[in-house]
C-alpha cells in the first residue's frame, strides 16, 4: 500500500498544534524557498527553528543548530527542505527527537521514511509545501 497524507482536517490540526517548527535545511539565502517559506511561517506566528550544519549563528533572528539532536526544548514539527535521498535520515532524526509531526516539502518523497515515521505514531505530510497549504486551509 502506497503512501497516502493525511486527510485536510488532519493537516489542519496539525497545523493548529504546532507552534515551533524546526526548519532542516533552512537556508540563509532570501531567494530560496527554504527561507521564504519559513519567514512566512514567522509572520503567522510560529516559532521557527533553523537547523542546517553551514556554519553560521542566526537565520532570520533564530539561533542555527547544526542537526535536530543539538536544539534545545520539544519540538512541535520537522519541516524538512532537504533532498529526498537525504529525508530519510532527517526523519529519523525527528522519530529520535520526539518530534510531534513532520514535513516533507514539495517533491520531497521517501516512502520508508514516511512509513517509520507513521510505525512511531507520528503524523506525516510528504511532498507538498507547508506554506500553500497553511495559506488553503486557513484563507479567510
Amino acid at each position: 500500500m502506497s503512501f497516502q497524507n493525511p486527510s485536510d482536517a488532519q493537516i489542519k490540526a496539525i497545523l493548529q498544534s504546532c507552534k515551533t517548527i524546526a526548519v532542516v535545511g533552512l537556508s540563509d539565502k532570501t531567494n530560496r524557498a527554504s527561507h521564504g517559506v519559513a519567514k512566512l511561517m514567522q509572520q503567522w506566528g510560529f516559532k521557527i527553528i533553523p537547523v542546517t550544519p553551514k556554519p553560521q549563528e542566526t537565520i532570520l533572528g533564530e539561533k542555527v543548530y547544526p542537526d535536530l539532536a543539538s536544539v534545545p526544548g520539544e519540538i512541535d514539527l520537522v519541516n524538512v527542505f532537504r533532498r529526498s535521498e537525504e529525508a530519510g535520515a532527517v526523519v529519523d532524526a525527528a522519530i529520535a527527537r520526539g518530534a510531534k509531526a513532520i514535513w516533507l516539502q514539495l517533491d520531497i518523497i521517501d516512502e520508508a521514511a514516511a512509513a517509520r515515521a507513521q510505525a512511531a505514531g507520528i503524523p506525516i505530510v510528504m511532498d507538498r509545501c507547508l506554506m500553500v497549504e497553511y495559506g488553503r486551509l486557513f484563507a479567510d
